[in-house]
């Protein structure tokens, strides 16, 4: 594991290595790693873990499992990490309240839970080690006011929930280099939200309407106050929604952007393009993350044609690119969710080899 974080710094962090101006900061994963966004089926934490340590060496993730009920879903368990603000659940979902309740309690014993079996998992371990949370805008979106209205409806309301959940992030982060002193960790920041929330989609409580938009300026600044958190080189901002705002998430200090391949349209080339040849690398969603037919050739493929596209030669995709599911793998069988984190790993090595 350490030559190949040694010959990804060697490489000035790889996504300069498509030409562009190595603005970034260099990455914390080696060349050819691919990685899991988070989620996956079941509710045995310790099998879990030992399951992406298994398939995914160069770049393991701390596993997600909703399927264990409230508090393990990624609302509540980013709401845990809250700092003096606490949440409890209404028959809506997720709500501020004043006084930490039953639910919340149980959101941080899955998570103690989970970092227990994570240290046991990375016993000796040394290279990246991913986290994942959501990010403000998400957050805000899926949790309510004392009133019943979305957080996001609120603007000192979202910037109280960002400074809370920056610090509770790292706070988080502490903990898990704590655990895995070996680590590079890197933080991925789920903003499927966030292009609904800049286009005033976002339905209210009721049903009835929709949340006003929020400027690109402002999104942008409460995004980067979370993501300054994280260490650079490890700041992911993950959208696997329509229109992801890619110049946004780049001015907001992300040093990759995680997005799904089968939403992306020509009409995102230049900013992805743009952003790449400033340094940011790209994880791509090439798998279903649900059951269907997973294709080693035909998700390599797809990586190659958007990266022909997009004009950088294929010496530098396994710097630059990491391969992934399209999202979460929750709602996938045991079975698929195995075999989609071994084919975006053979992928990623398939990458690696190619640029050797």
């Amino acid at each position: 594991m350490s030559n190949g974080m040694d010959q990804t710094m060697a490489a000035g962090g790889g996504a300069s290595a498509a030409g562009g101006g190595g603005g970034a900061a260099a990455s914390s994963w080696p060349a050819g790693a691919a990685t899991g966004l988070g989620s996956l089926p079941g509710t045995d934490i310790v099998e879990a873990t030992r399951l992406v340590f298994g398939e995914l060496p160069d770049l393991p993730h701390l596993p997600e499992l909703p399927a264990r009920g409230a508090g393990a879903d990624m609302i509540g368990r980013s709401a845990a990490l809250l700092v003096d603000l606490p949440v409890e659940i209404c028959p809506s979902g997720w709500r501020l309240t004043t006084h930490p309740g039953r639910e919340l309690r149980r959101a941080r014993d899955f998570l103690a839970r989970d970092l227990d079996a994570l240290a046991e998992a990375a016993d000796g371990y040394a290279g990246a080690l991913k986290i994942q949370v959501a990010g403000p805008w998400t957050l805000a979106c899926g949790v309510e006011l004392p009133s019943g209205h979305r957080a996001v409806t609120d603007p000192g309301a979202v910037r109280d929930l960002a400074a809370s959940l920056a610090e509770g992030v790292a706070a988080h982060l502490a903990e898990v280099s704590r655990r895995v002193p070996g680590a590079h960790v890197v933080a991925q920041f789920d903003e499927p939200w966030l292009p609904a929330v800049l286009a005033g989609a976002v339905p209210t409580a009721s049903g009835y309407g929709t949340v006003r938009s929020v400027e690109a300026v402002v999104a942008e600044a409460v995004l980067r106050e979370v993501l300054a958190v994280a260490p650079a080189g490890g700041r992911v901002a993950h959208c696997c929604a329509a229109n992801a705002p890619i110049a946004l998430l780049r001015a907001a200090g992300a040093d990759a952007v995680s997005l799904d391949a089968a939403l992306l349209t020509e009409a995102d080339y230049d900013a992805l393009g743009e952003a790449i040849e400033s340094g940011m690398r790209l994880w791509l969603g090439v798998l279903p993350a649900t059951d269907a037919a997973i294709g080693f050739g035909s998700a390599r493929e797809l990586i190659h044609r958007l990266w022909d596209a997009l004009g950088f030669p294929r010496s530098s995709l396994a710097a630059t690119v990491v391969p992934t599911p399209a999202c979460g793998l929750a709602g996938a069988s045991a079975g698929h969710a195995r075999r989609a984190l071994a084919v975006v790993r053979d992928i990623g090595r398939a990458l690696r080899d190619e640029s050797a």
